[in-house]
């Protein structure tokens, strides 16, 4: 699958309404008619918290049908411990969410694939790790058996996350050519205990949902960002996870 990763950042301030006709309120327009960018394809996640500190905020899932978006469900979501921050610009380390546009290569999971679920899926095993290692060749990578240059200790084994990683989906972010340092291992995946290390997570519900819906054939999406501000979703320009 080609990895379809955007440049820019996501800038969540209501700048484009052409949507919209005269006089109508921002609000009544459904989120991807206000946004500049929605990646092209007819489907689209939307991540949004209300600031750049928060560590919650909603998840909905949308279609194109002709020339509108509708919403297909939506929920209630988590973000990092240290709230959202530009993609282009994030640090590792830091459990910040990173704002932007970015494509969804594929699921994987605990559980097996829900009924219905089209995109690639890939299950984990006692060896699947994310390696998170800068030093490494795998960083930002999927990997049964642990490489000899990727530390287990800056690493990942996907098995140690029964709750988050029933159910998850890779976001795109700094993947296609991973930047040293900016972050590995950013996913879509099941609520935890609380506030995420830099992940979206959702409860188990709608994740099966969101697998099921989820269909390669119209280029689904996920942008990530804040009601308003320098990282507002509304005026997406999409993020770049390499420079």
């Amino acid at each position: 699958m080609r990895i379809a990763l955007v440049l820019g950042s996501v800038l969540l301030t209501v700048a484009s309404l052409t949507a919209a006709s005269p006089g109508t309120p921002s609000a009544e327009v459904p989120l991807p008619e206000r946004m500049a960018d929605t990646g092209g394809g007819s489907q689209l996640i939307t991540a949004e918290a209300p600031e750049r500190g928060a560590t919650t905020g909603r998840v909905t899932w949308w279609d194109r049908r002709g020339t509108r978006w509708v919403a297909a469900g939506s929920v209630k979501a988590r973000f990092g411990a240290g709230g959202l921050t530009e993609g282009r610009s994030r640090t590792q380390g830091t459990s910040t969410t990173p704002t932007g546009l970015y494509d969804l290569p594929y699921a994987f999971g605990l559980a097996p694939a829900p009924d219905g679920t089209r995109v690639g899926y890939r299950p984990v095993t006692k060896e699947s790790w994310w390696c998170q290692d800068n030093e490494s060749r795998a960083y930002n990578r999927w990997v049964e058996g642990l490489p000899s240059d990727c530390r287990a200790t800056e690493s990942e084994r996907l098995a140690d996350y029964p709750s988050q990683y029933r159910l998850a989906l890779v976001i795109g972010f700094n993947y296609d050519q991973p930047v040293r340092g900016r972050g590995a291992g950013i996913f879509l995946h099941v609520n935890g205990e609380g506030a995420t290390a830099g992940c979206v997570s959702v409860p188990s519900g709608a994740m099966s949902a969101v697998l099921a819906w989820a269909d390669p054939g119209r280029r689904p999406h996920i942008a990530i960002g804040t009601a308003s501000g320098p990282t507002a979703i509304t005026s997406v320009r999409a993020a770049e996870s390499a420079s």
